[in-house]
């Protein structure tokens, strides 16, 4: 898997949903975004152009959201869980079990065949589950509870499986 070469189409297609407006700046990246999976660097000047508003303002609002991405991310983003439940209840051996099986770091959190994505939030709102994770990209995402670093592994292959 390789990262999709920009469109600018793509954007096009977002803004007659949204309409050429400054306003509209949130609802035009997360159009771009739900594409490839994160901005591309070509998407600032291009949606800034459209709109009429300066590139800085784009980057500015794509930068101070968490939820953007400027970086590639994999098909599967896999969400582990590090809220206070999910932390005493010892999600960092599952994090650390993902990153060990993929090959991955805190600071590489891709993998370089754009497969899995593994990052840390804050709470997935799932307490009462935990330590739980998240993974998005399949449909529907699917949220795993009581998880142990042991079945880490046969949730992969079951990743694995649907690349």
């Amino acid at each position: 898997m390789s990262v999709p070469a920009f469109d600018p189409g793509v954007v096009d297609d977002v803004i007659k949903v949204w309409g050429a407006k400054s306003g509209s700046i949130i609802p035009i990246l997360q159009g771009v975004q739900e594409k490839y999976n994160y901005l591309p660097p070509e998407t600032f000047p291009c949606v800034a152009q459209k709109l009429g508003v300066s590139e800085a303002r784009v980057y500015g609002v794509a930068t101070f959201y968490e939820n953007f991405s400027l970086q590639p991310k994999g098909k599967f983003i896999i969400k582990v869980c590090d809220g206070t439940a999910c932390h005493v209840r010892k999600s960092l051996p599952n994090l650390e079990k993902f990153r060990k099986e993929l090959g991955l770091s805190e600071k590489k959190i891709t993998t370089d065949d754009l497969s899995f994505t593994v990052q840390t939030v804050a709470c997935l709102g799932a307490c009462s589950l935990a330590p739980a994770f998240m993974v998005q990209g399949g449909i529907p995402d699917k949220v795993y509870a009581n998880v142990t670093p042991d079945q880490i592994p046969g949730v992969l292959d079951e990743l694995r499986a649907k690349l």
